[in-house]
């Protein structure tokens, strides 16, 4: 069960969360994982928005973080004894959700792990969700990892007012 896990990932944090979570189900069932970054429209003109006193290679510099993203996550899982592989799609044939659909049946996936930040009403509405669209083509499971809720209030004050010493081992309130 679960024996090949395709995560998508991209470096948000809620990529993150959805990476540890299917390096949890794999050592759970000793599956393996593929990691896969996707470069696309979006992801070119934010890069061209954000690095516009550039004036090299916008799509060389995505694929450099792309695969530096994909080798630290393959790092992550290797470290916690699962094997994993990796792709880095860059051909802008489709969107993010067809070409991740696409992985997971080219590679007979079981399972597919992704985090979702959640958004509901105007803010899914305008900002889409490719995990949407994932959850509803995809011929396999799909896992959905949510985002971590904010914090409240309280909760960060509290935890502003904690000092942790370098060595972690006590902590003042």
């Amino acid at each position: 069960m679960y024996q090949r896990i395709l995560v998508p990932v991209d470096g948000s944090p809620t990529s993150t969360r959805g990476l540890d979570e299917a390096i949890s189900i794999a050592k759970l069932t000793q599956g393996r994982l593929r990691l896969l970054h996707v470069i696309d429209e979006l992801s070119f003109a934010l890069a061209m928005d954000a690095y516009s006193g550039y004036a090299g290679d916008w799509l060389n510099v995505l694929r450099d973080k792309g695969r530096k993203l994909l080798e630290d996550g393959k790092a992550a899982a290797q470290a916690a004894g699962v094997e994993a592989d990796i792709v880095l799609c860059d051909t802008f044939s489709s969107s993010v959700h067809e070409q991740v659909t696409e992985e997971a049946r080219k590679w007979s996936a079981d399972l597919i792990v992704v985090g979702t930040h959640g958004r509901r009403g105007v803010g899914r509405f305008v900002m889409g969700s490719s995990a949407e669209y994932i959850l509803r083509y995809a011929t396999m499971p799909v896992l959905l990892v949510r985002a971590q809720e904010a914090r409240t209030k309280a909760e960060s004050e509290v935890a502003a007012s904690k000092l942790e010493l370098p060595s972690a081992a006590l902590s003042f309130e």
